[in-house]
């Protein structure tokens, strides 16, 4: 299997107002997206991944001169790899409201002359499909071979099945569910508060203020992370391992290696990623139930969908267990629609669809290889 080496990210403004869910709209705005492989004769072999919450459209691949910034499925996607890049035109976009290069928090609000800040719109994930589809009418892709996604990424995949579904002809969902429970909602609110009661946050408004609410993001962070990890990757890593060799009983300083951990990952977080986007993908994340159009009814939800379904979940993913996954198939088998469903026991927790798992990777390679006989790439 090989790299895809040193790859480079485009951009592509919009000019035309995108009406958003919330009965807002996003007027003047650019994404930023990378592609990987090369679009065949009649466009038949493309592929969409979306990303989840602090990803980005930098898939796979490196950047000239950053040896350290591999794509973040660069394990995944690539020549031979399963998503194949010799067989497959691979699209990864970074969504609005990010901060990652698309229009978003960061960026300066035309109707005002100032930084948007607290005052950009809400976005859903249906927003962020319906942006998908304007880039890839501009690319002259009229349908994808495959969508495919994790967690937040997975619930854009379905939603591509229900908004667009002539325009796809498989969905590959990660890792994933029909919605939040109440108890996945309530670490994304302790998570916002934790950013909002940030005396630096201002209102959202802490760019004109020249500050980073880095207390809020870190903890933030801390929290996330919990929800990422198994209990018993964490007791295979860290266990009640201690920092140094004897207790320091003190209530402040670090005592236990995985206390060390979770504060490098939240400093490390709250160095690059921005406060506001933090509260809007996880109000997107919060937001999506497509079965709350149909009075609940998740068979309902999906009765237009159209193409064929791959879910892949994992056993000690305790964020979006399997149990989730299997609400999705069986809407999708009382639809008769077309699903295969894959229940990898790993024991990483709802990371697990980030790393490298030789069963994992086999379903989507096998998956794949089917596809691209279909396609003819």
């Amino acid at each position: 299997m090989g790299s895809l080496g040193d790859v480079q990210a485009q951009a592509m403004a919009f000019a035309e107002p995108l009406p958003l869910k919330s009965g807002a709209q996003l007027a003047g705005y650019t994404l930023v997206y990378e592609t990987y492989g090369r679009l065949n004769a009649d466009k038949s072999n493309a592929v969409l991944v979306c990303h989840a919450l602090n990803a980005s459209h930098h898939v796979a691949g490196t950047y000239a001169g950053e040896p350290r910034s591999e794509g973040w499925w660069d394990n995944l996607v690539g020549p031979g790899k399963p998503l194949d890049t010799d067989r497959f035109f691979v699209i990864g976009v970074n969504n609005p409201g990010s901060c990652f290069g698309s229009t978003g928090p960061m960026h300066v609000n035309p109707a005002t002359g100032r930084i948007w800040g607290a005052d950009f719109p809400v976005v859903t994930v249906e927003d962020w499909v319906d942006a998908q589809a304007r880039l890839l009418d501009r690319l002259g892709i009229a349908q994808l071979a495959a969508v495919l996604g994790g967690s937040l990424g997975g619930m854009q995949a379905l939603s591509w099945s229900l908004r667009h579904p002539e325009r796809l002809r498989l969905c590959i969902a990660v890792a994933t569910a029909p919605n939040l429970s109440a108890q996945n909602i309530a670490f994304n609110e302790v998570a916002r508060r934790a950013i909002v009661t940030d005396p630096e946050f201002h209102g959202g408004h802490f760019y004109a203020h020249g500050v980073v609410p880095k207390r809020g993001l870190r903890v933030a962070r801390m929290i996330g992370h919990i929800t990422y990890l198994s209990d018993d990757a964490m007791e295979m890593k860290f266990g009640r391992s201690l920092r140094a060799a004897e207790l320091g009983y003190s209530t402040q300083e670090i005592e236990f290696e995985i206390e060390s951990y979770l504060r490098h990952q939240g400093d490390k977080f709250s160095e690059y990623f921005d406060a506001n986007t933090y509260l809007l993908i996880t109000r997107a994340l919060d937001y999506f139930d497509p079965a709350r159009e149909h009075g609940g009814d998740l068979t309902r939800a999906f009765a237009g969908a159209k193409c064929r379904f791959q879910l892949v979940s994992f056993t000690t993913d305790w964020r979006f267990s399997p149990a989730r996954s299997r609400e999705i198939v069986k809407a999708l088998l009382d639809n008769r629609h077309r699903v295969s469903y894959a229940e990898i026991a790993a024991p990483h927790g709802h990371d697990a669809f980030l790393l490298d798992d030789a069963r994992y990777h086999g379903v989507l390679r096998a998956c794949f290889d089917n596809l691209a006989k279909e396609v003819g790439a």
